[in-house]
């Protein structure tokens, strides 16, 4: 490959569930305590995976599509806030980061890139999840899915507000994430993406689109040296 026509990467974008951390367990462990008292069966962390990506309240529409019906729009409101109460302080209990994750943010910071997350998660249980984890020093800049009102991913303006924190153009940044809305968000963004293949999505990471796929933290850095 020509020198010249590598991307000289200033900032790098993540993802956080299925990109960083594994937090199905405790996801499902949430929807479960939701859906007991209404006399609903549980809900499987394989479920509850193919649930993720798109904020909350989707996450909570899915798990009653799957055992039952939908309540009526007022009701799934109570239950969608009844969640994220409940989800917010239990957030890590089950929740884990992939395995180096650590080491790949670690290293990534020391040589001066500039670290941020979008995520469709509230914004509460996110800083959660990264203090507890001991990940929160490694960011610049937390995007949730409640910080702008209205936007989430694959909506770019979700990047873009980071990229506009971070003082980086699109031209000198990449995404790193596991599923299309990643992968949408940041192309029309004009970022690259860099999926990991252990997120969660039902189409698998290498048929998403994506510039590179990798299989292990290890191997973020050879797969950021080789983008356009």
């Amino acid at each position: 490959m020509n020198e010249q026509n590598k991307r000289t990467i200033h900032a790098l974008i993540f993802d956080l569930d299925g990109t960083l951390i594994d937090s199905a367990p405790d996801l499902q462990a949430a929807g479960n305590r939701m859906l007991a008292p209404l006399g609903r069966r549980e809900v499987s962390v394989q479920e509850v995976q193919m649930m993720i990506g798109d904020g909350v309240p989707k996450l909570v529409e899915r798990c009653f599509a799957a055992t039952g019906d939908i309540p009526p729009e007022a009701e799934f409101q109570s239950h969608v806030a009844a969640f994220i109460k409940d989800y917010e302080p239990r957030s890590a209990e089950l929740t884990v980061a992939f395995d180096g994750a650590h080491e790949a943010l670690q290293s990534l910071k020391a040589q001066g890139l500039k670290l941020s997350i979008c995520t469709n998660k509230p914004y509460g249980a996110t800083m959660s999840i990264l203090s507890k984890l001991n990940l929160a020093g490694y960011f610049d800049v937390v995007i949730g899915g409640d910080t702008l009102p209205g936007i989430k991913k694959p909506d770019p303006r979700h990047l873009l507000a980071a990229l506009e924190h971070l003082d980086v153009f699109p031209a000198h940044a990449a995404m790193i994430g596991d599923n299309a809305n990643d992968v949408n968000a940041a192309h029309a963004a004009g970022l690259p993406v860099v999926l990991l293949s252990h997120g969660y999505t039902k189409t698998p990471a290498r048929e998403l689109g994506g510039e590179a796929v990798i299989d292990h933290f290890r191997d973020l850095e050879t797969a950021l040296a080789a983008l356009k």
